[in-house]
């Protein structure tokens, strides 16, 4: 049993305001602190020409995490929050004339794919999206939403006796070669194939279990008025009526510990800040390579090089569009996927890439003028050991503009926008390189390996999207609830908090520019 006392939680990103929204909401003490001005961590917007763009997540999915975290602090989402269901999850583009919508409808989205690519196709997405739900159905509950496990504890609680379960999430065989069991479509595998970049991750490196992304996004997609912005916005000012105290402009030095066991957290202002329990929610790797102290690098293992997922170039544009015809949400595909894992491999961004824009004013209607709109194209996390010239950046930027023409989408020229590269991200993310997910999720045994709450240093737990369960905004939230439990339970109070199941879920694509504490 843990030594009852304050909770320090270092970093105001999603994973740190659930994690001490949901320790207050049990009568527990908890401190917040973070470098940045204010809250919100990835999830953070940037000026460009006096425009606020957001700069990390924009896809909200699985609300029903967030629903049970505010009924948990004894509020409503819908007075806090305005969100509206999307009709339309994606739209995706090869050319000027080869394009596909997908619907929250999933017959809706058939007869898009079968009106595409043919009859054959509709099958295939038919049985793809059957199976993604198998394997999403199969891991919800003992995988995503519960702690985290290794192999043999997997198969308790799935069931030792559901060994065809364990065969059904296909953990063994690669994402690309079993796409190519329900399609045929070159532009239908890239479509489907993209998914594992959500988790910064090549699809054809990634196991066939990811699959179940795609059953995410089709049960839903939001957008909250205000972005992800609001959404962080209430968390903290439900958090700040809980009594929970926000130190910001803060950062942190180090993790104190004595016989492997956290004492505190010392400020660059040279204060201390004692503390029972300390919640870590950054990237892990600041740990392991010794950022925040040599006492704590036993915290959690070093991620290697190789097994970093992806970086990226990101773009904050505020342009006029025209030609194609925008969604909130649309993906401008490139003519050679392998190609361009392949480049990203060898150290370069995708002479061809694939580019994923986000329209940010489209949510509620077409925007009369200028429109904010983010741009991403994967790269790779190479941020620590090159650095991007001036004419390197204008050649990608190059590059990806090439792209949305060729689907038949113009910006302005010259284009008034901000672009955020690996080197930026290895600055605001220390460690890592830019990899903006923590580990890929290349092998069977990848998601064995990214950090579970608990760590080898008795009082220090980690939230936030490179830990269990994974990249993105619900699962940085589920991270949060995780690591309160795992508090909760160290304390010893188990027997007055009765666990709660959690609502499971995956975000779509995205990329940050701000670090988390």
């Amino acid at each position: 049993m843990e030594q009852e006392g304050q909770t320090v939680v270092i970093g105001a990103g999603i994973g740190g305001l659930t994690c001490a929204l949901s320790l207050a909401a049990r009568g527990k003490k908890v401190i917040v602190v973070d470098k940045e001005a204010g809250p919100g961590g990835k999830a953070r917007q940037l000026d460009v020409d006096g425009a606020l763009i957001d700069a990390g997540p924009t896809v909200f999915t699985m609300r029903s995490v967030f629903d049970s975290l505010f009924a948990e602090a004894g509020a409503d989402i819908d007075d806090h929050l305005k969100l509206h269901k999307a009709d339309l999850l994606a739209r995706h583009a090869w050319d000027s004339e080869q394009r596909l919508d997908l619907y929250a409808d999933f017959e809706r989205s058939c007869g898009a794919v079968g009106a595409f690519a043919g009859v054959k196709a509709e099958r295939g997405f038919r049985t793809f999206s059957k199976e993604a739900k198998r394997i999403f159905d199969i891991l919800d509950k003992p995988f995503l939403r519960d702690s985290k496990c290794y192999p043999p504890e997997l198969m308790w609680r799935i069931g030792l006796w559901r060994v065809k379960a364990l065969i059904d999430i296909r953990p063994y065989e690669s994402l690309w070669k079993v796409l190519k069991e329900h399609f045929d479509d070159p532009r239908l595998l890239q479509l489907f194939g993209r998914y594992t970049t959500y988790c910064g991750s090549s699809p054809f490196q990634t196991p066939a279990t990811l699959m179940l992304i795609s059953h995410v996004e089709q049960q839903g997609v939001w957008a909250i008025d205000g972005g992800m912005s609001a959404l962080v916005a209430a968390l903290e000012k439900l958090a700040r009526r809980k009594g929970v105290v926000f130190h910001y402009g803060q950062p942190v030095t180090g993790i104190s510990q004595k016989d492997r066991r956290v004492t505190g957290v010392d400020l660059a202002d040279g204060n201390h800040l004692p503390a029972s329990q300390v919640v870590f929610n950054g990237d892990p790797a600041a740990l392991a390579e010794g950022l925040l102290g040599s006492g704590v690098t036993a915290a959690t293992r070093r991620v290697p090089e190789k097994a970093r997922s992806l970086s990226a170039m990101v773009w904050l544009a505020k342009t006029q569009s025209n030609g194609f015809e925008l969604d909130h949400h649309n993906v401008f595909f490139g003519p050679d996927y392998q190609g361009e894992f392949r480049d990203i491999a060898n150290g370069t961004p995708p002479a061809q890439p694939t580019a994923y824009v986000c329209a940010l004013d489209r949510a509620n209607g077409q925007p009369a003028g200028p429109e904010r709109l983010q741009i991403i194209v994967n790269a790779p996390d190479n941020g620590d050991r090159k650095i991007y010239s001036e004419r390197e950046k204008a050649q990608c930027t190059a590059n990806m503009l090439e792209r949305l023409r060729r689907c038949g989408l113009e910006l302005d020229s010259p284009l008034i926008h901000r672009l955020v590269t690996p080197n930026d991200f290895a600055t605001l993310f220390p460690a890592t390189g830019g990899a903006l997910y923590g580990r890929a999720s290349h092998g069977w045994a990848a998601s064995f390996l990214r950090p579970g709450s608990r760590t080898a240093i008795r009082g220090l737990y980690l939230a936030g999207g490179a830990t269990h369960p994974g990249a993105g905004v619900p699962m940085a939230a589920l991270s949060g609830r995780l690591a309160s439990e795992a508090v909760l339970a160290d304390l010893g109070s188990t027997r007055r908090y009765h666990r709660k199941a959690i609502a499971g879920g995956m975000s779509t694509r995205s990329a940050m520019t701000e670090a988390a504490g």
